[in-house]
């Protein structure tokens, strides 16, 4: 049985003008690029969109924005990121992005307070999804302890899909450590969905019962993405898309945080208008693009 959020999703950029505010009129044609580069949906407002830079009247702008592409593509999927550092929000933007036929959220864990017991996370969680989440839409918990200070039990996530067998999806996990995504395939199989945020860990992921990814490459490269995944599902030998879009990982690894480089590359290699980042995140210099941009053509151009 394949999760209906199952498959690729790029972790969509958020366009914004010089001023910082969204550039909304654009997001539709993201979405756009996005489905036609391959992807079965797209995250918005996670780490690599800035979710946690924009206030909620933003975050709610930029949801309204996708919903005229939403409209009319509605096998291509739509998530967001509703989490914040308190569940009184949480709660608030997730419902909203349910009334607006979001198929999916994702929550970060309370990150400010990040020495709390797994107890403490289940109650979070809970309070959401009793809350907030339809009987028939999902919830992904959002795994980035890189980010987060917090990083998710397989304990935790057990309890919480006991409790919630549908509406607890699963996780994004975005923590880039493959011995947990063997862990994960062991613990739950295909019971739990399992989005790897890591292009380099997709093969792996997949083998062990992942079901798809959501990554800042896909925002570019998504195309590789789905070979990838397509792949797994013939079965067929999918090992030099791998390394080329694993080449392609370590390259944009070089230019952390993601944005403000990913922005330049849409600019660049996809046409897009150039966009800003939002503070405290920065625009970066001309001789940093000018090398960035060589890079990746290179190595696009010399893995083909």
């Amino acid at each position: 049985m394949i999760h209906p959020l199952s498959g690729v999703f790029a972790a969509a950029l958020t366009p914004l003008k010089i001023d910082f505010t969204p550039e909304v009129e654009l997001i539709p044609q993201y979405l756009s690029h996005f489905e036609n580069g391959g992807c079965h949906g797209a995250l918005l407002l996670g780490t690599t969109g800035e979710g946690p830079s924009f206030s909620n009247t933003e975050r709610i702008m930029i949801m309204e924005s996708a919903l005229e592409y939403k409209h009319s593509h509605p096998y291509f999927k739509l998530l967001v990121g509703t989490g914040t550092t308190n569940i009184d929000e949480t709660i608030e933007l997730t419902q909203i992005a349910f009334s607006k036929d979001y198929d999916g959220v994702v929550v970060l864990p309370p990150y400010y307070f990040r020495m709390v017991s797994d107890d403490s996370l289940f109650e979070w969680f809970r309070a959401i999804i009793e809350n907030a989440v339809p009987s028939n839409k999902y919830l992904l918990a959002y795994n980035i302890p890189i980010m987060t200070g917090i990083s998710f039990s397989l304990d935790l996530l057990e309890r919480l899909k006991e409790k919630f067998p549908l509406r607890f999806a699963g996780i994004k996990d975005s923590s880039s450590d493959e011995q947990f995504s063997r862990e994960l395939g062991d613990k739950f199989g295909d019971e739990l969905l399992v989005l790897t945020g890591n292009d380099r860990l997709l093969s792996t992921a997949l083998n062990n019962n992942a079901g798809g990814c959501i990554t800042a490459l896909a925002n570019l490269y998504s195309h590789l993405s789905r070979e990838i995944w397509d792949g797994f599902q013939q079965p067929m030998n999918v090992e030099k898309t791998q390394q080329k879009l694993s080449l392609l990982r370590d390259l944009l690894e070089r230019y952390s945080p993601y944005p403000p480089i990913l922005k330049v590359l849409m600019n660049r290699i996809v046409g897009f208008p150039l966009s800003s980042v939002k503070p405290p995140l920065r625009n970066l210099d001309e001789a940093v693009i000018d090398q960035a941009v060589e890079q990746f053509n290179l190595l696009m151009s010399s893995s083909e």
